[in-house]
């Protein structure tokens, strides 16, 4: 579709208008590299299935819709179970979508005519899913490129789009993964713009859990503000994940929040809190944690934990730019960290020795960061050809790639005291010279420290896409701000 007037998706109030020249435009960078790719052949056309509804277990209760991501990535559908298919050559869109019964008018609402979703997403031409072997077929196509390839993060391999009567057609399934994967993982000026909204309502989110905090409160209270904000002020019905609401030991739980541990822990005087949450607009992810004192004021050792991480995220900032290694940026953060716990007394020796028996991933046993786009855990970290660094640490890196322009990026350092980590360090004689045991002691039951921020790769740098205090003057001054209440507006104009 030509038009220059795209239709838009928004919600009203404040949200982000998001225009359908957004996903017109990855269709085109995706047959643009194709047209590259060795073994590509002409009236190629690419075949993507679209998520399906599904209901909780044996029940006719419908889990809440979230469409599947690549499909998402190339057509910005919300409904479920459609397919989409690009002519390559050509560049022209079919959308498939259910043919409804008429009983669905009685339950869940008017039943559209194609025409209201050719004007609604900016496609070429609608079809019904029903239709598709035929439609397809006078297409003529030599050959069907359908998806099929493995996640590097969960280790699955990504669904292929399948219908009755694909067996008479030529398919290939091992083009279109490593192709579409890299699209996505280089964003537009468009795509930016819808991560730059998500950190923004998900950063004043974040201050309002942080003028609310109290001892006192449930976990689980902080994190029913962080989605109430999203989704009332920003019109974010999805958060990226599982929000994680750790307070005293519990933000030392890389993972908290899950069904063994469900944010239920009443908050205490004196608790570190580790908050990440991140809200998700349009299927745009954000991943965000802030930590700081639940009563508002940090504690020597807190404060010297904090400013260590702090110091590491800020380091890695001024180093990142394209071409440089994601690994390295991590073994950076290593070093910062031992340097500071070194300063602190938990550590004493050679940092040069500490880093050759790993001992950061004691205290660091998860990745600096990873990609971020319509997964929190964007795809394209491991590219063929690219292997994981088996050393501790860095075997959890979920990128480990050169940093490229226009990726973005969690830089998310941190410092934790894991129990089972610490004894095992303590029983290796190699790592056990360089701890003051008696000074560790001390930190036992603190918890954790995590600083996450988004960020965007520039020509030159980065930008930082997260807005939140992180000094330990700005976050005290902050929390100690008269009044319980946050507004966005006031904000901005003290910005």
């Amino acid at each position: 579709m030509t038009s220059a007037v795209q239709p838009v998706y928004w919600l009203g109030n404040d949200t982000l208008r998001v225009s359908a020249a957004l996903f017109l435009e990855n269709r085109r960078r995706l047959c643009q590299g194709l047209k590259v790719k060795d073994g590509l052949v002409p009236k190629s056309v690419v075949l993507l299935q679209g998520g399906e509804q599904s209901q909780r277990y044996c029940t006719d209760t419908d889990v809440v819709f979230r469409q599947e991501s690549f499909f998402h990535w190339a057509f910005g559908v919300t409904e479920a179970d459609c397919f989409g298919a690009i002519d390559v050559d050509t560049g022209k869109s079919i959308l498939f979508v259910p043919k409804l019964p008429e009983s669905y008018a009685t339950w869940m609402g008017e039943i559209f005519p194609r025409e209201h979703f050719k004007e609604k997403y900016a496609v070429d031409e609608v079809q019904y899913t029903c239709d598709i072997a035929d439609v397809l077929s006078k297409l003529k196509p030599s050959v069907l490129l359908t998806l099929r390839g493995q996640n590097t993060d969960s280790g699955s391999i990504c669904r292929e789009a399948s219908f009755e009567g694909i067996s008479g057609f030529q398919v290939n399934n091992t083009l279109l993964h490593p192709v579409i994967v890299e699209c996505r993982l280089v964003k537009t000026d468009m795509e930016l713009e819808v991560l730059r909204y998500t950190n923004r309502i998900s950063s004043d989110a974040h201050k309002m859990v942080m003028k609310n905090v109290t001892p006192g409160k449930k976990e689980y209270e902080m994190e029913s503000l962080f989605q109430h904000y999203c989704y009332s002020k920003g019109g974010m019905r999805h958060t990226s994940y599982t929000c994680i609401c750790g307070t005293g030991n519990n933000s030392s739980v890389l993972h908290y929040g899950h069904a063994g541990a469900p944010n239920n822990k009443t908050i205490e005087d004196g608790d570190m809190c580790l908050f990440d949450m991140g809200g998700e607009y349009y299927c745009y992810s954000s991943d965000i944690t802030c930590s700081f004192p639940a009563n508002g004021k940090f504690t020597a050792d807190q404060k010297a934990i904090y400013e260590a991480v702090l110091k590491s995220s800020r380091a890695v900032m001024a180093a990142l730019k394209p071409g440089v290694k994601w690994t390295d940026m991590h073994r950076l953060a290593d070093r910062v960290h031992l340097e500071e716990l070194v300063k602190i007394g938990i550590l004493h020796g050679n940092v040069e020795d500490m880093l050759k028996v790993h001992l950061g991933s004691v205290f660091m046993p998860h990745g600096l960061g990873h990609l971020l786009g319509i997964d929190v855990h964007d795809v394209g970290g491991y590219p063929e050809g690219v292997e994981r660094v088996d050393e501790p640490g860095l075997r959890s890196l979920r990128m480990g790639r050169l940093v490229e322009e226009r990726m973005v990026l969690t830089v998310e350092p941190g410092i934790y005291f894991i129990d089972h980590l610490l004894d095992k360090a303590l029983a290796d004689p190699a790592q056990s010279c360089f701890i003051n045991n008696e000074v560790l002691a001390r930190f036992r039951g603190f918890g954790g420290v995590r600083i996450e921020d988004d960020i965007a790769v520039t020509a030159n740098g980065m930008e930082l896409l997260t807005c939140v205090p992180r000094t330990v003057e700005e976050i005290e001054a902050f929390m100690a701000d008269s009044g319980k209440t946050f507004s966005p507006a006031a904000s901005a104009e003290k910005a």
